[in-house]
């Protein structure tokens, strides 16, 4: 039988995992029911549909769980409605069209009780239940779980039951919620209806983005396509300080120029996109992230009516609350763009002590990530252990700090260059409570995903559309502009000739190859921007390559690095040149040392022979 549980109390509490309330007696003893619920948002580590477990089952033999797909559907505990069985673990992952969110709602629940729900229990998750920091719930008891609209397109749920008592357990709906919803992640993404396709005519919706009290949010757009003109009242994206359409709006846009970043100054950010009954685009993609708590932030920077838009926010914040203006930027990010550089906070300047900063970069699917280390400044390794132990950069191969770790380091250190295996990485530095120095600096750019075969006569070269998305096909050619590739399916697609498009026979480790260079021009403007990549086919052996040789960042990081190494050498030279000097000088001291040595022996040798 289900245990009782008393009327005048809630029953059900969604206990978060980081509150750390120690666990009570069970039966009679029981602590009474806590009034309400304590719900955890945090980010998702990973959007990238990972190989998938097998579904998960007690030492009963009950299968339950698995994943499901569909654009809607329902799922329960087993036996539902009848009594679930005992000692029973079951994993159910929802998996949407990326880009796109999971609204979970609950038409019945029915769980044994205890006030921190450690007997049996449902778990959410936004996203993967890898991390207990994605978790967004614990439930157990009577009433069901509100609803919850997934930041990702990735939800997961497990249903938990031990040894002791059971009930009738619970029924849930899911679907794909492509339009509005409330969104509590720390990270996420919104896009409009069926991104990268054309959106709808005549479509309204509304995302509110609800961080935790006393943090801020930040929008960064990845991708903007809409109908223009020049009012924007035809379709567009706006976005509000706050909840509603009655707080301050921070803007309104439409055409096809991405949006600068925004940055609310609360902890609410509402972005509404409208659309019209003609005329559509592709669209638009965007991240949001909240920030640093502004947990010393005085009332009067939470007061609309004297400060006009956020950045004026910030800054009033900032002074009055004595924190370095720009922190907030600068400690978490995240980037979408095919190239960039940042840096730690204040660098040039010594970073602050007592931080931790994310930096994660996320392209698109296929992608992978050259990261160039301009400088790198930080205090000492640990003269005991000799490692990293205090403040130090630390990269991952992945988008949480679960991933392989590709390297850890601290002082002084000229790295060469890293490239990630996948679409993305992290960069996470740490500081102690003391020491400080100048900090990092780095760029980095997204190698392409270009997939390259030949024959004994001819190249084949294929790039997934949706990898560049924004270029047209005549940005993308073979060795001149005159071999553009051709839209084919999903790719890019350039079928050539060793005879054609800049090919050319050359010799290399005593070996023929067909040697040509695939050009994708990112140019914008004035700005030249030509990505540069190798393709090399063996012939005789059918085997072909390709490699990333140049683009304008990092060639003039490269020319950069080089320029620092060349600085370090000389500094290195000089340290030689002066110990070299000063052991040309101890010599000599050595020497006349000895000689003055041997002259006294000898007057000693004569003085006893005369006598």
């Amino acid at each position: 039988m289900p245990q009782e549980v008393p009327a005048n109390t809630v029953p059900w509490v969604a206990c978060n995992i980081r509150d750390k309330i120690p666990p009570t007696k069970r039966g009679p003893e029981a602590d009474p029911l806590l009034n309400g619920f304590v719900k955890s948002v945090t980010l998702l580590d990973s959007w990238a549909i990972k190989p998938l477990w097998p579904h998960r089952n007690g030492p009963n033999g009950v299968k339950c769980g698995g994943v499901l797909s569909a654009p809607y559907g329902n799922f329960s505990s087993p036996n539902f409605p009848g009594l679930y069985p005992y000692d029973t673990e079951c994993t159910w992952l929802i998996v949407v069209t990326e880009g796109s969110s999971a609204l979970l709602t609950f038409d019945h629940f029915d769980l044994e009780y205890h006030n921190n729900c450690d007997y049996d229990y449902l778990k959410i998750y936004n996203g993967f239940s890898e991390d207990e920091g994605n978790l967004l719930g614990k439930f157990c008891g009577k009433s069901s779980p509100p609803p919850f609209t997934s930041s990702w397109h990735v939800m997961s749920i497990i249903f938990h039951s031990d040894k002791h008592v059971t009930s009738q357990g619970f029924s849930a709906t899911y679907r794909k919620d492509v339009c509005g919803g409330v969104l509590t992640g720390l990270s996420g993404v919104i896009t409009s209806p069926d991104y990268p396709e054309n959106y709808p005519n005549n479509a309204e919706c509304r995302w509110i983005i609800r961080a935790v009290p006393n943090s801020i949010i930040k929008l960064v757009f990845a991708d903007f396509q809409m109908e223009n003109n020049e009012g924007c009242n035809f379709d567009y994206v706006a976005v509000y300080d706050g909840p509603t359409m009655g707080n301050m709006h921070l803007s309104h846009y439409c055409g096809n120029m991405k949006p600068p970043d925004i940055v609310s100054s609360t902890h609410e950010l509402l972005v509404v996109f409208k659309s019209d009954f003609n005329i559509g685009g592709r669209g638009f993609k965007a991240y949001f992230f909240s920030g640093m708590e502004a947990t010393a932030c005085p009332a009067a920077c939470s007061s609309r009516a004297n400060l006009q838009g956020t950045e004026r926010a910030q800054l009033a914040c900032s002074r009055l609350t004595n924190r370095p203006h720009g922190m907030i930027g600068e400690c978490q990010e995240v980037y979408t763009a095919i190239k960039g550089n940042f840096s730690s906070p204040q660098y040039p300047n010594f970073y602050p002590n007592n931080i931790k900063c994310h930096w994660t970069i996320q392209l698109p699917p296929g992608y992978r990530i050259k990261v160039f280390f301009l400088d790198l400044a930080l205090e000492g390794r640990n003269s005991l252990t000799d490692g990293c132990d205090y403040d130090h950069l630390a990269v991952f191969d992945g988008g949480t700090e679960k991933a392989f770790l590709l390297g850890k380091w601290c002082g002084r250190e000229m790295l060469s260059p890293i490239t990630s295996t996948r679409n993305k990485l992290l960069l996470v530095l740490h500081t102690d409570r003391n020491t400080a120095n100048r900090g990092f600096s780095v760029a980095y750019i997204g190698v392409v995903p270009v997939n390259v075969s030949c024959t004994r006569t001819d190249f084949q070269i294929q790039i997934p559309v949706q990898s560049l998305a924004q270029l047209e096909r005549n940005k993308i050619y073979l060795g001149t502009p005159a071999c553009p590739a051709q839209v084919v399916g999903l790719n890019f697609k350039i079928h050539t000739r060793f005879d054609t498009c800049g090919t050319e026979s050359q010799k290399r480790n005593h070996t023929s190859v067909i040697v040509s260079i695939l050009y994708i021009d990112f140019s914008a403007g004035n700005q030249e921007d030509i990505h540069e990549y190798e393709v090399q086919c063996e012939p005789k052996r059918k085997e072909a390559s390709v490699n990333l040789i140049s683009s304008s960042d990092p060639y003039r990081l490269n020319q950069y690095a080089e320029n620092l190494v060349e600085s370090h050498g000389q500094d290195a030279e000089a340290v030689e040149a002066d110990e070299s000097k000063s052991q040309d000088t101890s010599d000599i001291v050595f020497i006349s040392i000895c000689i003055l040595a041997g002259i006294l022996m000898v007057i000693a040798v004569v003085g006893l022979v005369l006598l």
